[in-house]
């Protein structure tokens, strides 16, 4: 179990969410999408490691969560259907915001509304973060 890794996974996490924010300001809504879900899966084997659990090499870990729910204080295991929801919606756009699609230019598919929602996710797993690591940044 490496709790300093999982810290430095959270804390790591605060710092990519303000270079998220300048993504969010300069428009660019594909990046927003692609750098929260690669914040998320962050955070989410942070919390992993933070309970003694191995981190897979899946960016999905929803199914973990679900796998060793009774590892989890109460107020995580509340949420487990949540983590899953959002690591399995914020996986399939992975390699979308990021690359595109011979048929899709992530930069005018992507748009505001994806963007706050992905933000909105964001925030969401945070404040699972803080239950876990505590307050911070």
């Amino acid at each position: 179990m490496n709790k300093k890794l999982a810290r430095d996974y959270y804390e790591r996490v605060l710092k990519r969410k303000k270079a998220i924010l300048t993504l969010y300001q300069e428009e660019a809504y594909a990046d927003v999408v692609r750098e929260v879900q690669e914040t998320v899966e962050l955070l989410l084997k942070g919390i992993l490691l933070q309970f003694g659990l191995e981190v897979p090499k899946l960016h999905d870990v929803g199914g973990i969560f679900r796998k060793h729910e009774s590892l989890f204080p109460h107020a995580i295991r509340m949420q487990i259907a949540r983590i899953s929801t959002i690591s399995k919606d914020l996986r399939r756009d992975r390699e979308l915001a990021f690359y595109g699609a011979h048929d899709v230019v992530p930069s005018e598919y992507y748009t505001l509304e994806d963007a706050e929602k992905a933000l909105g996710y964001l925030e969401e797993i945070l404040q699972i973060g803080h239950l876990v690591f505590g307050e911070s940044g």
